[in-house]
């Protein structure tokens, strides 16, 4: 492809000299989001103060979203505890694009999950639908084929006004772009919460597959190497957009007009599904006639963090020539070039004799493709507009060596008393007719009821590599068609567990991915995060962010899987009322041959149940106490690690050995909500006894975690059971599969009509059919 002409209309440009020669000239920097402290520190790395381009790029690379600068103290501990043994799992890790492990026969895997959240409060649709695009094309920068996205996302209260105008955008610009990628969305959360409302939370997580020799890294090396920018041209869309929206908090005045300092911040980044798809098969192309040395992404940042990070990466430096850049807009300035956050756009570092071929790819393709620059033998990035030199400056500085802060660490007073305010002291229902109409209510509650209004406008199944989906527990997707081999994800977090208890709670979050991940027959190999927190100024959000990682990165130590890379995200919150933080975790399992993975619910008659794991009287942050009394008080259930690992080395073994006709894992409301999605799910009904000692409330709706339904074969039970006992999981059997109801002992039926009404009807009555 012709390199595309620069652009006519030449804006004038503050450049170096003119830097050089005035340095008391004012400059909008606070405006920027940079402090004081930044700015000189800027000035001083550059011996003079920032052109007006420079000042765009540190600003932009040094804001809390792009730089980690409230979070790296705390996330060497992950380098810490990570084992050698937990390393040799991984061919990329954490600082990369997205984190890599090896499935087996030559498979390699990547996955990371991301936030959207500021810009689709914003702009709910694009927020949402750019989110899925940006975390796409992290994991096509390294090598792979995006095979499956998922969507953790949480909201304001179901029926808040406000709910109503950012959920249906959401969740329309999560299937909107997925779906025209072809993506399947195989997994995901939906949750309410009062302090989700004016800060939703859209984390989007995509899966990418290749073989391991086909692993690409961000870097741009060998000096003379050409420097490509190639797919949708530049445009005004998103100047700074999620890198300065995500690093401020939103004011009580913040309405979705307003955004965050609405006057210093243009739109939302608009995406074109379209382009993307294009761009991945012209991407896979590349990467398969051998034509790339380095690749990076444009996301956050734009142009400012692509040729930073490649450089400071690579061993010299880097020129580049911004004039050079097609645009899509007239007039534009240096800075508005390097802060746009335009989608759809991939910068790769090519041999000089392998050009013609790239750009031949491109053409072929129908991508637009231009040479905007080289690799040098420097250590400087420089970039020149019409001849004027408008950036130089060390690459690390932009990239790498932003400002780290050791923000203030305070345990609240407050926390105290919320732990003292055990949900104990609530009336529990005792009557056969109160526990009936708690499982229906419960069974109807927003953060319980059927997600089919959400995931049906997705594609799950598109490509046809889809094993299972939504509603399972963990969605499964075939990698390598002639083997079978293929990966369980599984995304969780029970925010109110973590407000509790920090540590225990984002434990928790683990345990419960990790269990799913197993629930489905899958070894759990890897896992991510999205760390969703308030304002990192606060000294308390910055104790519930340490404890966080703390109990993460123990977690994972303990499992001995790795954590592979994640996000950051802080300033969630709006004034002064934070949201619930929110660790986001994504495990993902591996499985031998998908058609040996275990399905949801009940899926045939005759069938026996049987309950895995032990149960207490735990109710501290429960959706019982949630749903039924608006309470949040106490401690959360207790964590057991070991008997996580026990109970998925369990799980997994009898899958493969086809003892399990179904599984469902235990986690919110409990043994009630496991049976009434499990008959749903399943169209079958069951009968079923209490565990024996236990009182009937606590043994239907207690939260306690390493707790698993399982269905075998009646003539397996005894040989199920002895496995059990030799692997330390406590077995209990509950009763039979099938008939048209829901028959607890001493409790009563439920018809499977009365529970599909409860469960189906609320989402669709609030945001429409």
């Amino acid at each position: 492809m012709t390199p595309a002409a620069p652009d006519t209309t030449v804006t004038s440009a503050d450049t170096v000299e003119t830097a050089a020669a005035t340095p008391d000239h004012p400059q909008p920097y606070r405006e920027l989001g940079l402090k004081d402290d930044e700015y000189l520190r800027i000035r001083e790395i550059l011996g003079r103060r920032p052109t007006d381009a420079e000042l765009a790029m540190y600003s932009v690379m040094w804001s809390e979203h792009c730089s980690y600068k409230s979070s790296k103290v705390h996330l060497r501990y992950f380098g810490e505890t990570t084992t050698d043994a937990m390393k040799a799992r991984m061919l990329a890790g954490i600082g990369e694009n997205a984190g890599v492990v090896e499935i087996g026969d030559g498979w390699a895997v990547t996955f990371k999950v991301e936030s959207h959240n500021h810009p689709s409060y914003v702009e709910p649709y694009q927020g949402a639908a750019t989110g899925v695009g940006g975390i796409v094309r992290d994991i096509m920068a390294m090598g792979a084929r995006p095979i499956a996205v998922a969507d953790p996302l949480r909201f304001g209260p179901a029926n808040a006004p406000d709910t109503a105008r950012v959920l249906p955008g959401v969740v329309a610009g999560v299937g909107g772009y997925g779906n025209c990628l072809g993506l399947p969305n195989v997994g995901g959360e939906v949750v309410f919460d009062p302090t989700y409302a004016g800060n939703p939370l859209v984390n989007a997580l995509c899966v990418g597959s290749m073989r391991v020799e086909d692993l690409h890294l961000a870097f741009a090396s060998g000096t003379g190497n050409k420097i490509i920018l190639f797919g949708a041209r530049t445009g005004l869309d998103g100047i700074g957009g999620v890198s300065v929206l995500a690093s401020e908090t939103f004011s009580d005045s913040d309405g979705p007009d307003a955004g965050v300092g609405r006057k210093k911040l243009p739109s939302v980044q608009v995406g074109d599904p379209f382009t993307e798809k294009v761009l991945i098969e012209c991407c896979l192309e590349l990467f398969s006639a051998g034509l790339v040395v380095g690749i990076q992404d444009l996301g956050g940042a734009g142009l400012s963090c692509a040729t930073s990070e490649l450089a400071s990466a690579g061993d010299g430096g880097m020129h580049v020539e911004l004039d050079r850049v097609p645009l899509r807009a007239t007039g534009m300035t240096p800075a508005e070039i390097l802060s746009s956050e335009s989608q759809e756009r991939m910068c790769a570092v090519v041999t000089p004799e392998n050009v013609d071929a790239f750009l031949a790819v491109c053409a072929k393709w129908d991508t637009l493709a231009t040479v905007i620059g080289e690799v040098t033998d420097g250590d400087r990035l420089v970039i020149t507009w019409h001849g004027g030199t408008v950036v130089d400056v060390p690459p690390r500085t932009v990239a790498h060596d932003g400002p780290v802060y050791e923000r203030p660490v305070a345990r609240s007073e407050t926390q105290d008393a919320l732990l003292a305010d055990a949900s104990d002291r609530l009336p529990r229902p005792a009557a056969p007719s109160e526990l009936r109409a708690e499982i229906l209510r419960m069974a109807a509650s927003p953060n319980l009821c059927s997600r089919a209004w959400v995931t049906d406008q997705y594609d799950r199944y598109v490509r046809g590599n889809t094993a299972s989906a939504q509603p399972a527990d963990a969605g499964i997707v075939r990698v390598d068609e002639a083997t079978g081999r293929g990966i369980a994800v599984a995304t969780d977090c029970n925010a109110r567990f973590v407000a509790l208890d920090p540590y225990t709670g984002t434990q928790l979050a683990l345990a419960e991915a990790y269990r799913n991940v197993a629930t489905s027959g899958a070894e759990p190999q890897a896992v991510t995060n999205c760390l969703n927190f308030g304002s990192p100024e606060d000294p308390h959000v910055m104790w519930q962010f340490a404890e966080a990682v703390r109990g993460l990165a123990d977690g994972c130590a303990q499992l001995g899987i790795p954590v592979t890379g994640g996000n950051v995200s802080f300033y969630n919150q709006t004034g002064s009322t934070a949201i619930l933080p929110t660790p986001v975790v994504g495990v993902l399992g591996v499985l031998d041959d998908v058609t040996r993975r275990v399905r949801s619910g009940f899926v045939r008659d005759g069938d026996a149940v049987l309950l895995l794991g032990t149960t207490r009287d735990e109710f501290g942050g429960s959706e019982w106490a949630n749903v039924v009394h608006g309470h949040l008080g106490g401690r959360p259930p207790s964590v057991d690690l070991a008997a996580e690992q026990r109970l998925a080395a369990l799980l997994a073994a009898t899958a493969v050995d086809g003892l399990l006709t179904g599984s469902h894992d235990l986690s919110d409301g409990g043994l009630a909500q496991a049976l009434v999605e499990a008959c749903l799910v399943g169209g079958r009904g069951a009968t079923v006894a209490l565990p024996r000692m236990l009182d009937p409330f606590v043994a239907l709706f207690a939260e306690s975690a390493g707790r698993v339904l399982v269905t075998v074969d009646p003539a397996d039970v005894d040989v199920f059971a002895a496995r059990a006992k030799a692997a330390g999981v406590p077995v209990e059997r509950l009763g039979t599969t099938g008939g048209a109801a829901l028959d607890i002992a001493d409790v009563g039926a439920l018809d499977l009509v009365q529970l599909r009404e409860a469960w189906e009807g609320t989402l669709p009555a609030i945001f429409g059919a």
